[in-house]
């Protein structure tokens, strides 16, 4: 029962944190008064585009879903704040309190599962997938739009095939969180692990994953710590632990002023070491939903009656609600891993984890009437262990890397989606994913260097979805720079 109540929070935590993102922070780079200011001509070509799916979503032309997505005024731009606070109360009625919950323990959850906290989160369910209904058509119309006003524009933030997904949704028939079965019950997860070179699906083993995993410098405030204690030299199965895991990390700090020729960022290199290749791996997330996606649609487990991958694609069923009808999405594998393909993965997912968190919904109500509704059970902290866990957090991949010693913690050390796609070039010389979708990205805004605000790089980097403050600095000639920061709580501040 635990585990589905978590599934549930966790879907909700994703249609929450993806829905505010997507619509009032990336869709205002979209918007109507962006474009004005940034492709004026792109705007005017919009005036005279119809849309589509318009009978679906009910904007008439491109500009009309331009106009609805402007900042705190437009139609759509209200209407998604609404619906980011209805899941946040399905977020809240699982775990508490949002953003940190107050009921998962070590053990399980202290949430007491009932009908009526199942059926108060399904009427807001509902209530979300009649949303997305017309949500995903929404913005197919207006990223395609972009596709066809702005020939090339594919190119904009593209980079190399490499993205990365830990899974997620656990599948409390398989998963018992042993490491010895950790291959087992990672490939059990309702979102499926794995990692995608050059669009071909190489492993889906979480133990794999785990031990490939590399923390290099190269371009970081900090000491190495090659000589430093080893803490695990075999895991659980006997594989040899490499000395730039986490599991070995070591952190040494080493303040410096920033050099962007040297060292430049507190973000290290985090890497998959790719034996076939011998390569260290940049990968990156694609924001979150499309390595998600990628992966689940090449591996084909997931089967359900609401989401099916099938090698190629992932669909997405949703039922009848309460004005529209039974409707099915397919997202399909792109030709690219740009800007805009991690945007629309973006709208996709919500879909996933709405129609997922159906499935959900469903098996704890069997376990009610089961009256199966235990929640925890005792949890003792070893003396001696290692532990990992593997997980999707909103953005990304998210990985936790313990040893623990008499009792106590004698090394940690989590690696969240922003390192990954944050980070700086490592002591290879290979530039992190923000860097490396920015290099050589062409430019298609219309303004000259006096009034130009560097939109198509503002869009590649907002498209994985930081969650960290960052700046982003343009040098536009004449002595010029233009510097913007990012920040996931308040938007964007000029400096």
């Amino acid at each position: 029962m635990a585990e589905w109540i978590i599934n549930l929070g966790e879907a909700a935590e994703y249609m929450f944190d993806h829905n505010l993102f997507q619509d009032n922070l990336v869709g205002v780079d979209f918007c109507e008064q962006m474009v004005k200011e940034t492709n004026p001509g792109v705007l005017t070509q919009a005036e005279k585009t119809e849309a589509p799916h318009a009978h679906i979503h009910g904007y008439k032309s491109i500009a009309d879903i331009m106009r609805a997505l402007n900042p705190f005024v437009g139609e759509f731009y209200r209407e998604a704040l609404h619906m980011s606070r209805v899941s946040r109360e399905m977020f809240c009625l699982m775990e508490g309190r949002h953003v940190h919950p107050s009921t998962l323990y070590a053990g399980g959850v202290g949430t007491v599962p009932s009908v009526q906290i199942f059926t108060d989160y399904l009427v807001r369910l509902m209530k979300y997938i009649e949303f997305m209904k017309r949500v995903v058509p929404l913005h197919d119309d207006l990223f395609d739009f972009f596709y066809q006003a702005i020939p090339g524009y594919e190119q904009v933030g593209n980079r190399r095939i490499l993205l990365g997904c830990w899974g997620s949704f656990q599948n409390p028939y398989v998963c018992d969180y042993t490491y010895e079965n950790m291959n087992a019950w990672g490939r059990a997860m309702y979102v499926t692990p794995g990692i995608v070179v050059d669009g071909k699906l190489i492993t889906t083993d979480l133990i794999d994953i785990n031990l490939g995993i590399r923390i290099l410098l190269g371009s970081s405030f900090y000491d190495d710590w090659q000589s430093s204690e080893t803490f695990v030299k075999k895991d659980p199965l006997g594989n040899i632990v490499d000395q730039r895991h986490p599991w070995n990390q070591t952190t040494y700090p080493k303040p410096q002023k920033r050099d962007f020729t040297k060292n430049y960022t507190w973000v290290m290199s985090p890497r998959w070491f790719d034996k076939t290749s011998g390569q260290h791996l940049a990968l990156d997330s694609g924001g979150g939903p499309l390595a998600r996606l990628w992966v689940t649609a090449l591996a084909g487990m997931v089967d359900t009656p609401y989401v099916k991958a099938t090698n190629g694609s992932v669909k997405i069923n949703f039922p009848k609600t309460a004005t529209r009808a039974e409707t099915q999405f397919e997202w399909k594998i792109p030709k690219w891993s740009n800007t805009i393909e991690r945007n629309r993965a973006r709208t996709y997912f919500q879909a996933y984890a709405a129609a997922m968190a159906l499935f959900f919904v469903e098996q704890a109500m069997k376990e009610v009437h089961a009256g199966k509704t235990q929640t925890w059970r005792e949890f003792n902290v070893p003396d001696e262990a290692i532990g990992c866990g593997f997980h999707e957090a909103v953005r990304g991949m998210l990985s936790h890397h313990m040893v623990i010693q008499k009792g106590k913690i004698a090394n940690y050390h989590p690696y969240p989606p922003t390192p990954w796609n944050a980070s700086p070039r490592d002591c290879y010389g290979t530039a992190g994913p923000y860097e490396d979708a920015i290099l050589n990205t062409p430019i298609f805004e219309e303004n000259g260097v006096d009034k130009f605000k560097g939109i198509d790089i503002m869009r590649t980097v907002r498209s994985f979805d930081p969650c960290l403050p960052c700046g982003v600095h343009m040098y536009v000639g004449n002595g010029r720079t233009i510097e913007v920061r990012h920040s996931p709580s308040f938007g964007v501040q000029r400096g």
